[in-house]
């Protein structure tokens, strides 16, 4: 990113104070400098001073026009991650560096529909955890990977980041670093106990990372072996291949699995701020989309009155 213009050098301390005083992650940090690229490309200001209601509102409408490298447009929830951006490096400037510009709360966000949760129907996800073939290290390791996905409901740049060092199976928990470096607890179901405990004791590496490649390679490596973790595009692309040997034609993502994971506690009874602390989310309204799925009441008004 160029830094010979006061916006882009407002931009380069805003960064810095991400990475310094608020340990954002290295994702993170990437995520926003690109994003903040974006502001730059499509509104070419000088200075912190230029960005105003009209800027704003030109920037808005090159949004909805921008078209990504692979030619469609950016969906809904993309451009308003741009305008959060945008907001949070404003009210960074107004917070630490107290200067007068334009108030962050008066970016709007695009109005967004509500979102749909696709989730696994029971005998789907039963089918899904069945696919591995526990006779192999590789098959072992898929299987504590999807049934720790659906005990604990995390996301996949949280679980292809635990270590070995990380579960405690006395206690059943996981201490996860989730979003903002924020620390919560999830916890380990029987079936996932005993599939990760399946996948270590066949393992004869002493590498850190929980999942890895390569088994007989890492044999040979000395800890802690990140370059044998488990790469995200793999865990993702494993949780797809037993989809499809599972027979399953909704083409499940490892966010699936969290989101099943949040429906099954709800329609069980667990209450919405438990779900939330469970996720990790930071706002309820975010965990309130699986609510329209899982709502008992609404479910008993529909068979006592629908259809009568």
């Amino acid at each position: 990113m160029p830094s010979h213009s006061p916006l882009t050098q407002a931009i380069d301390r805003y960064l810095l104070f991400l990475r310094a005083e608020e340990n954002k992650s290295p994702l993170t940090l990437s995520n926003y400098s690109q994003s903040l690229e974006l502001f730059l490309t499509l509104s070419p200001l000088s200075d912190v001073a230029d960005i105003s209601k009209e800027t704003v509102r030109a920037y808005k409408g090159k949004l909805q026009d921008y078209k990504a490298r692979n030619g469609k447009e950016l969906a809904i929830r993309t451009k308003n991650h741009h305008l959060t951006v945008l907001r949070a490096f404003l009210r960074y400037l107004v917070q630490e560096e107290e200067m007068d510009v334009y108030p962050p709360d008066r970016v709007k966000r695009f109005k967004e529909e509500q979102r749909k949760v696709k989730v696994l129907f029971k005998e789907d996800l039963n089918r899904l955890l069945k696919a591995p073939d526990t006779s192999t290290k590789e098959g072992k390791r898929d299987k504590a990977i999807l049934e720790l996905f659906f005990s604990t409901g995390l996301r996949l740049a949280e679980l292809r980041s635990l270590n070995r060092l990380d579960l405690n199976f006395q206690t059943r928990e996981i201490s996860v670093r989730g979003k903002r470096s924020k620390l919560r607890v999830v916890f380990l179901s029987d079936e996932a106990v005993a599939a990760i405990k399946d996948s270590l004791e066949c393992r004869l590496d002493h590498l850190a990372p929980l999942f890895i490649r390569n088994h007989a390679a890492a044999v040979q490596v000395m800890p802690p072996g990140e370059e044998f973790r488990l790469s995200r595009i793999s865990i993702y692309n494993l949780v797809k291949k037993y989809a499809r040997a599972a027979g399953i034609v909704t083409s499940p993502s490892p966010h699936t699995l969290r989101h099943s994971f949040a429906t099954d506690l709800l329609r069980n009874g667990a209450d919405l701020r438990s779900v939330q602390e469970l996720l990790g989310h930071k706002d309820l309204s975010t965990t309130q989309i699986y609510t329209h799925v899982t709502n008992p009441q609404l479910r008993e008004v529909h068979r006592k009155f629908h259809g009568k």
